[in-house]
């Protein structure tokens, strides 16, 4: 019977108020994040991880402390096992790209699983060179190193997978229904955002997540939907990708327009969706 290791890319979160500034070291020191030399690069991760820690260690602190990512992955790593039985001996390894399990961790346990197969299976629906690339740089390396070579395949990104797409647009006409019949709502397609110059390079992400918006709004099946695709989550001084959603939470708020908010970027809750979107925003 065929082994088949299915590796979960994600991006990780801090397990505890202590391992939020590491955790914020290594994702500011990933070149994907900040494109500079590597010692350069080592001393601003170290300046902006240690200056943000405390403001990160409020917004976990109001979801009890630590981040849900890495649980919620296990999750869907249990029930993709559940679903591919017929497929042959499948084991499903979250591994996380900023924080515990990361890929030279996760390495070790596939290689000691013995798969005939690997496949990789981001948990980003929209391919950017800062996740799923990132990701993939990081396995590679991890793999080369511990002497991992099995046949592998990887799935770049699903932005119109008819299943992530119907199971949105279920959410989204629930969320429609609760709405009183007397008022239209604006739906917001929100994202996670990204620096204007890294799409200038070519990046792919804000066209997927545009391809995801639009498939989104033809599947809620509602021809009158008012709706809207924007970002959130900017940080520092760069220029990002537009518009933001706060801004469109503003514009609805002053037209006096009800609203729904959908993110349509993460396949887990974590911190974007849990403080940032249902608390701040």
């Amino acid at each position: 019977m065929k082994r088949i290791a299915v590796i979960l890319f994600n991006l990780g979160g801090p397990d505890s108020p202590a391992a939020v500034r590491p955790f914020l070291f290594n994702l500011f020191n990933d070149s994907a994040i900040i494109p500079l030399p590597g010692p350069l690069r080592w001393l601003l991760a170290r300046f902006i991880s240690g200056r943000r820690a405390p403001i990160a260690r409020e917004i976990y602190a109001q979801i009890g402390g630590s981040s849900p990512l890495l649980g919620n992955t296990e999750a869907a790593a249990r029930s993709l096992e559940s679903a591919l039985t017929d497929l042959g001996t499948v084991r499903c390894f979250p591994s996380m790209r900023y924080w515990h399990p990361r890929a030279n961790e996760v390495v070790a346990d596939v290689k000691a699983f013995g798969p005939d197969e690997i496949v990789f299976l981001p948990q980003y629906p929209q391919f950017s060179t800062t996740t799923t690339a990132s990701s993939m740089r990081e396995w590679s390396e991890a793999a080369r190193n511990s002497g991992l070579s099995v046949p592998s395949r990887g799935i770049c990104c699903y932005p119109r997978e008819p299943g992530f797409i119907t199971a949105m647009a279920e959410r989204v006409k629930l969320a429609l229904q609760d709405c009183p019949s007397n008022e239209q709502p604006r739906v917001l397609f929100s994202a996670h955002g990204l620096p204007k110059r890294t799409v200038e390079r070519g990046d792919p992400y804000q066209w997927q997540v545009e391809r995801t918006a639009d498939a989104l709004a033809v599947a809620v099946g509602d021809a009158d939907l008012d709706w809207r695709l924007c970002y959130q989550s900017r940080v520092g001084r760069l220029e990002w990708i537009g518009p933001s959603t706060d801004l469109e939470i503003e514009n609805a708020g002053a037209e006096g327009r009800a609203l729904i908010v959908v993110p349509i970027g993460f396949v887990s809750e974590h911190s974007e969706t849990l403080v940032e979107l249902d608390i701040e925003y």
